[in-house]
């Protein structure tokens, strides 16, 4: 699969000896015309791909689809296809490690417009995540807004657009 960007936390200076967690990830890229299959988060006030971390010994497809599914309510996921991986190095908030090493395979795929029953876990539950289609433009014009002026966001909404921005080049009809 494509590197497609290693992103590094301006607090992080990776030449010094740290420990470093690694955690594996899934997002899963589903358009439909101008639109992309999204989560918006109200706390962080972004959209975002759905997806989320492996479970231990999960096959990375098999991970993409179960938290599209658990996130979306997705039906009739096919056509499914390696984008490529992002990466990033983020402060770790636990006293086990100094750093989060984050790699995140992305795929595409294809899912019915109708959207199922959910599966949030509690935390995205009180975290306001709806799953909805958006215009690609819309999602990336409202993450750049949140970036210029939220003091809440983090690594993932730059991710997320950086994302966006690479779809809308690659694979829309924008």
């Amino acid at each position: 699969m494509r590197h497609l960007k290693t992103s590094t936390h301006p607090d992080i200076e990776l030449k010094k000896l740290k420990t470093s967690h690694t955690r594996y990830s899934t997002r899963a890229i589903a358009i439909r015309g101008e639109s992309a299959l999204m989560l918006f988060t109200e706390r962080y006030n972004d959209y975002s791909f759905p997806g989320g971390g492996l479970d231990d010994g999960e096959e990375k497809v098999e991970g993409m689809i179960r938290e599209l599914k658990e996130e979306t309510g997705a039906k009739n996921i096919q056509n499914i296809k390696e984008f490529g991986i992002y990466e990033e190095h983020r402060p770790w908030y636990k006293d086990d490690f100094d750093i989060q090493h984050m790699i995140s395979y992305c795929y595409t795929c294809t899912v019915d417009e109708e959207l199922g029953q959910t599966s949030f876990e509690d935390y995205e539950i009180k975290n306001g995540m709806t799953p909805l289609w958006i215009p690609i433009e819309k999602a990336i014009s409202h993450n750049l807004n949140t970036i210029s002026k939220s003091k809440k966001k983090g690594m993932s909404v730059q991710r997320e657009t950086f994302l966006l921005e690479l779809v809308k080049k690659e694979l829309s009809n924008l």
